[in-house]
């Protein structure tokens, strides 16, 4: 009984040894693949974030538009990284065939199911190219107007007149009607009053004239108009048409329609609801 277990003992102290050899030796032999990929990572890393900085100064030195600049850095750098994943288990003996091809697979299982995050993705990179506003604009789509603050991947966004932050999918925004104030430095300002019948017109086409004329944020050219746009049942309807610039259109808009009030007033103009 004794010697059956002694004999138990050896062999598997003769098996351990058996399987700690070929372990060691296929350590061994693996470790100059292993420490390839290791040092290819390392290098690889550095590589992508100096390429990526390269680039950005190239596109910063010849004026690129910013949001152009972030956008062709972020799809360069993860192009490098799936390069250089793919690299690094190729280099450890892994069949990059087949992992291609479940990538493929993944990748076009959650196209499927992001539709509208590709759709997205897609107006991005329409308004990126196309340029139908820039960071910094003013702009106006489905009665929302701000400022443009910034233009992600799937998103734009936007700082409303009353501060508040809004976020537009760029699908939405590349398919619909886009109003730019910012692409011409000039703006008109469209008001109307309407008067009583029994107001002077001249008197009153006169008073506005000369309230135009004395506001020095008016532009002289192209000439301001004052013109009877429509003759209602309860009065004239009188159109008022001063160009200003962009950063003034709030402030003239106000001024106008406060002195013409108060000028109304004083000379006995009554105006109509």
């Amino acid at each position: 009984m004794r010697s059956a277990i002694m004999t138990n003992k050896i062999l598997y102290i003769s098996a351990l040894k058996e399987y700690s050899t070929e372990i060691f030796n296929a350590v061994v032999s693996y470790a100059p693949r292993l420490i390839a990929a290791f040092l290819l990572l390392i290098v690889g890393v550095y590589a992508i974030r100096f390429i990526n900085k390269m680039l950005k100064k190239v596109m910063t030195s010849r004026d690129f538009d910013p949001t152009l600049s972030k956008f062709l850095a972020d799809v360069l750098n993860w192009v490098l990284r799936i390069l250089l994943f793919v690299s690094v288990i190729s280099k450890l003996g892994i069949e990059t065939s087949s992992f291609v091809a479940i990538l493929g697979a993944a990748g076009l299982a959650v196209g499927l199911s992001l539709q509208g995050s590709l759709s997205n993705f897609a107006g991005g990179m329409l308004i990126i190219l196309f340029k139908p506003f820039r960071v910094g604009d003013v702009i106006d789509f489905q009665n929302i107007t701000g400022k443009v603050a910034e233009i992600q991947i799937f998103v734009t966004r936007i700082i409303s007149n009353n501060n508040q932050t809004i976020f537009v999918p760029n699908g939405i925004l590349s398919n619909g009607i886009i109003v730019n104030y910012s692409i011409d430095q000039n703006r008109r300002i469209d008001l109307v009053f309407r008067i009583s019948y029994a107001a002077n017109i001249e008197l009153a086409t006169t008073t506005i004239y000369d309230i135009l004329k004395n506001n020095d944020l008016i532009l002289p050219v192209p000439a301001p108009q004052v013109q009877v746009k429509e003759l209602t049942e309860t009065g004239i309807l009188l159109s008022v048409r001063p160009w200003v610039k962009n950063e003034n259109f709030g402030r003239v808009s106000s001024d106008v329609l406060l002195q013409c009030k108060q000028q109304f007033d004083v000379l006995g103009i009554e105006m109509k609801p």
